[in-house]
């Protein structure tokens, strides 16, 4: 539904955020660990967000981002969304065509219209404060923990590779035998 970059920009808008309710600011480094985005991509989503004030960034060695709570209660998730993707996500067909609207709609149209609008509202109407918060409060995670999962699946992988090594020795010697 979002871009990536958009995903991204909402998720450390939210860390940012959090933090900032603690009195911290945070560098860049720290936000692309804890909003899952690589560093590069990161600063440049924050030079974007620092751009439409929805971040402050403050240089110097005690610098980084932060967002005032005033800010924070003012800012809709709305305001990231237009800042990172415009008003695409409010204007685009489901299906992706040039042209969509109820005089010549493509087949999801009418429940896409729906489903954007009850979108459109979720955002225009949600924090940064709100979201910031539940994160802060750990009702709410940013980035699931897949590392686990990975070295599981790597461990298979080696496994299996190692199976497949042994077979092809068994069938070596068999064959030379």
């Amino acid at each position: 539904m979002f871009s990536k970059a958009c995903e991204y920009a909402i998720k450390a808008t939210i860390y940012v955020a959090s933090k900032s309710l603690e009195n911290v600011r945070v560098k860049i480094g720290d936000i692309a660990d804890n909003s899952g985005s690589p560093g590069a991509f990161t600063a440049k989503i924050l030079g974007a967000l620092t751009k439409h004030e929805i971040v402050n960034s403050i240089k110097g060695p005690y610098g980084g981002f932060e967002i005032s709570v005033d800010k924070m209660k003012k800012t809709k998730i709305s305001e990231i969304v237009y800042a990172i993707d415009g008003d695409t996500i409010y204007n685009g067909c489901a299906l992706g065509l040039n042209k969509c609207n109820a005089a010549d709609p493509c087949p999801m149209h009418d429940k896409f219209v729906t489903i954007r609008n009850e979108l459109k509202q979720m955002l225009e109407t949600t924090t940064v404060f709100e979201l910031a918060h539940q994160l802060k409060s750990g009702k709410s995670t940013l980035i699931r923990e897949t590392l686990n999962l990975n070295n599981q699946q790597h461990g298979k992988q080696r496994n299996l590779v190692a199976k497949l090594n042994n077979s092809n020795t068994t069938r070596r010697q068999r064959i030379s035998d």
